[in-house]
């Protein structure tokens, strides 16, 4: 009965985390997309790297916000850099 109830623990544990994992991935295509359709360029690609090593969910939705607001992508990408410090 007790080795059910770790096994249980880490199934849903492992379940968190891909359903956090896919609203992460979710973000970040949004964000993506934002900014491919407002600003018709590929730096929105060279930004995926970074956009991606965010974890906070807040965060992308902030940025997310800011793509949709932003001026032009070096707004965006101004925005971008002064959340990573």
């Amino acid at each position: 009965m007790q080795e059910s109830s770790i096994i249980q623990y880490f199934t849903e544990k492992g379940i968190e985390q891909g359903i956090e994992q896919g609203k992460k991935q979710q973000a970040v295509e949004a964000i993506l997309t934002v900014l491919e359709v407002r600003f018709q360029t590929d730096v929105a690609e060279k930004l995926k790297p970074f956009l991606r090593a965010i974890d906070d969910l807040q965060r992308l939705d902030q940025l997310n916000r800011v793509a949709a607001r932003a001026s032009n992508i070096d707004e965006f990408t101004q925005a971008l850099l002064d959340l990573e410090n």
